[in-house]
Formats: C-alpha cells, sequence, structure tokens
C-alpha cells in the first residue's frame, strides 16, 4: 500500500483553505495534512487547522514557511502573489512539490516561478476545476473553427474578490486566442465606456461582474451572423476546486518522486495535451 502524500496548504483560514483541509483529512489512505499557513498575524494562527470545519487534525496553523516545507512532499498554495513567490523559494530550496492555485500573478512573477520550477515539480492554473479545463480545451477548438465570429468573455464572482477579470476569464481568453491565432496582450478589450465606436474585428472582448456569494460562472460567446455559441460553467461549490487541487498534488508528487522537474498545467495532470 502507497504511503499517503505529505501535504501542507498555504491560507489555511481561506475558504479554499479549509476546503482542502476538510478534503485532505477526507482522504487518510491518500493524503496526510503534514502542515498548514497562515500569514504572520493572522488570528487563525495557533488554532487547530481542522477546527472550522469541526474536526481535529493535529496540525496547528503556523507561519513558519521552512518548517512547514521541510515536512511536506506538496505545498498547495491557494493565496496571494507575494505569498505564493515567497512559499515557491522556500520549496525550490527543499525540492518541495508545488501547486499554485493563486490568480493576479504578473509577467515577472510567473517568470520567476518556472525559472524556481527547474529545482522542482510546479503545477500552476487559475482554476483547478475538471469542468473549467475541459472547457478550455473546447474553447480553443471552438475559436480554431468559428473564423470570423466575435468573441466575447463574461465572468461574475462574489462581491470580495480583488482581482478583476478573474484568472480564469484571462486563461480562457487566452485559450480563446491562442485558437484564432491571435495573441491576446494585442486583441484583449478590458473596458467600454462611451462613444467608444464600432467593435473592431479579431478583438476578444472581457466582461467582469462583482456580487453576493457567488463563486464562479464563466461564459465564452462566439457570436457570428445569425447565431450565438456559449460555453459556460457555473461553480456552486470550492469543492471542485479542492478536487482538482488534491489531483493535481497527487501528480506533482509522482513527478518529484521521479525526479521531474519543471511547470505543468491541469491539462497535464488531466491528459488532456493528447486529446
Amino acid at each position: 500500500m502507497a504511503t499517503p502524500i505529505r501535504i501542507a496548504i498555504a491560507g489555511a483560514g481561506g475558504r479554499m483553505g479549509q476546503m482542502l483541509i476538510e478534503g485532505v483529512l477526507a482522504s487518510p489512505a491518500l493524503f496526510t495534512l503534514a502542515a498548514a499557513l497562515e500569514m504572520e498575524g493572522s488570528p487563525f494562527l495557533r488554532r487547530d487547522a481542522g477546527a472550522a470545519i469541526g474536526q481535529t487534525s493535529g496540525i496547528l496553523i503556523a507561519d513558519d514557511v521552512e518548517a512547514a516545507i521541510r515536512q511536506s512532499e506538496v505545498l498547495i498554495d491557494f493565496t496571494r502573489p507575494e505569498g505564493t513567490l515567497k512559499h515557491a523559494r522556500c520549496c525550490a530550496d527543499h525540492r518541495c512539490a508545488m501547486v499554485i492555485g493563486t490568480t493576479g500573478l504578473s509577467t515577472a512573477d510567473k517568470a520567476e516561478l518556472e525559472k524556481l520550477a527547474q529545482r522542482m515539480p510546479m503545477v500552476i492554473a487559475a482554476n483547478m476545476s475538471v469542468g473549467v479545463n475541459v472547457m478550455l480545451k473546447l474553447v480553443r477548438l471552438a475559436a480554431q473553427r468559428l473564423n470570423g465570429y466575435d468573441i466575447e468573455v463574461v465572468e461574475i464572482h462574489h462581491k470580495h474578490k480583488v482581482d478583476a477579470p478573474s484568472g480564469t476569464a484571462l486563461a480562457l481568453g487566452e485559450a480563446a486566442a491562442q485558437g484564432a491565432g491571435v495573441k491576446l496582450a494585442e486583441e484583449a478589450v478590458y473596458a467600454r465606456e462611451g462613444i467608444c465606436g464600432e467593435r473592431k474585428p479579431g478583438t476578444i472582448g472581457f466582461a467582469t461582474l462583482r456580487g453576493g456569494d457567488v463563486v464562479g460562472e464563466h461564459t465564452v460567446l462566439f457570436c457570428g451572423e445569425g447565431e450565438r455559441v456559449e460555453l459556460t460553467h457555473r461553480a456552486g461549490s470550492r469543492r471542485n476546486f479542492a478536487a482538482g487541487a488534491l489531483r493535481a498534488a497527487q501528480f506533482a508528487a509522482a513527478k518529484r518522486i521521479e525526479g521531474s522537474c519543471g511547470v505543468y498545467t491541469m491539462e497535464d495532470v488531466l491528459g488532456l495535451a493528447e486529446v
């Protein structure tokens, strides 16, 4: 019988952190909660990691990153860019694999992560949902085949989300751009206001909505003459993101054992790259 993978969870006091802790504790044959991290000064520090979900894990939430990573095989990180980079540097030093679901990463952030990943395996995805990653594949295919159709990405999230458009919306826009054979950086339109003129052919528009407790909803529209194709994903719970992240953790742990390094995506985790 295989030894359970030792998992550390960064952002343990957040919504995703709690879902991940619940998922790890629910699968003792697959995973062991090795550490739970929060930022210095967090009110969650020194609490049992399972307390918020009514369980006793035996692991206290701490802010000692190096100690957590030394006793872990995979760190799952759904925090903020500055925290993710700090964790990644430490993971590289100790050859601990990483699963990163942090959004809002800059081009420079991504470049540093790619460099650090030369020393350990790292799965990076704006959205860990299996459904969303299948949708990314479908969006790319649709953009290839629906030549000349206007492409728009619409997303809505809860009122507490701090970045816009969402990382998933940007990933969907990137998939559409790849399928259409254009560069998103050159064709993206993030805002329209006032007399902005007719829609420029070939552009990819984004619309961002925020409100209430919406977990996440994304739609990509392909608008042509006389017809419209819509691809939509609606998340009713964060559990699907947690399940995908734990699946990615299994993949990353296997790569670590193989001695493989580099950046991987959920396409790699799900075997979609060959489809």
